[in-house]
């Protein structure tokens, strides 16, 4: 069996015996080298993106789903879809092997399990018009290589990402995304570069999908949830700058009436035609 790019031996030595400031310095020196691998894969991140637009334009949903830190990656990606762009919760969905417990605590051969996350899949009645986006470093996650397998067979749309180029989860995957990032700085540790270059490209597959889905005007959040002081004050200097309006409270008294930037935007400027 061929070895695992991400269960090579790192190319760092001693590390135990090095002083803090050459340990940092080198894993940064490491990690600069992810933005370019990811770079190396965008070509194959256009049509992933542009197929979950049209599902999601069609009421389809976006599933990630991953075992340990890649399935903490997609819970994170998910969970900030809502606040960030105003979509509705459970459009954009993540599970992690294990279940909710295993977001802080590991939790021991969940991943092992072949069957697990066509169950989990099953608990949200998955169908063909959404899309599920499969993330294991190795490739090889049972959790996630059973899935995407299961998914296959259902003809439902499949994607994975994963730092092994090869892997049995690409067997499975209509959009395989291989991001090879190298070894770790420590051996096996794929929550370090592994893991950076899956969260720069979720970052990249849900804001590009959002942006898409009209949920961007300009460069601002249109639609964002009013959840806290600092998005208030937010959404207020929004929407000062998009209809002229200059006095503060008078525009966040009407951001707050309406809920969200762009429904206060359009019915001020519908009231000022």
């Amino acid at each position: 069996m061929t070895e695992k790019i991400t269960e090579m031996d790192s190319a760092y030595r001693n590390i135990e015996k090095m002083s803090v400031e050459e340990m940092l310095r080198s894993i940064n020196k490491e990690d600069k080298t992810v933005p370019d691998a990811v770079e190396k894969v965008i070509p194959k991140l256009v049509p992933l993106v542009e197929c979950i637009t049209e599902k999601m334009k069609n009421g389809g949903r976006l599933f990630y789903m991953g075992a340990g830190t890649s399935g903490r990656l997609g819970i994170v990606d998910a969970s900030e879809c809502p606040p960030t762009y105003g979509i509705e919760h459970g459009r954009v969905i993540g599970l992690i092997a294990g279940g909710d417990a295993a977001i802080r605590k590991a939790v021991e051969f969940a991943e092992d399990d072949l069957n697990a996350g066509w169950k989990d899949l099953s608990e949200h009645h998955i169908n063909n018009k959404d899309v599920v986006v499969g993330i294991a470093a190795s490739g090889t996650t049972p959790y996630v290589v059973g899935a995407l397998k299961k998914c296959r067979e259902h003809q439902i749309t499949t994607a994975c990402i994963t730092c092994n180029p090869g892997s049995s989860v690409t067997q499975y995957a209509d959009f395989p995304i291989e991001v090879v990032v190298g070894p770790e700085f420590i051996t096996g540790s794929t929550r370090m570069k592994s893991g950076t270059a899956q969260k720069l490209i979720l970052n990249m597959i849900s804001t590009s999908v959002m942006v898409k889905l009209g949920r961007v005007i300009d460069n601002k959040m249109v639609d964002m949830q009013l959840s806290n002081e600092k998005l208030i004050d937010r959404g207020t200097r929004m929407l000062m700058s998009n209809t002229g309006i200059e006095n503060f409270d008078e525009a966040k008294k009407l951001l707050l009436k309406f809920g969200s930037v762009r429904k206060a935007t359009e019915w001020y400027l519908n009231q000022n035609v």
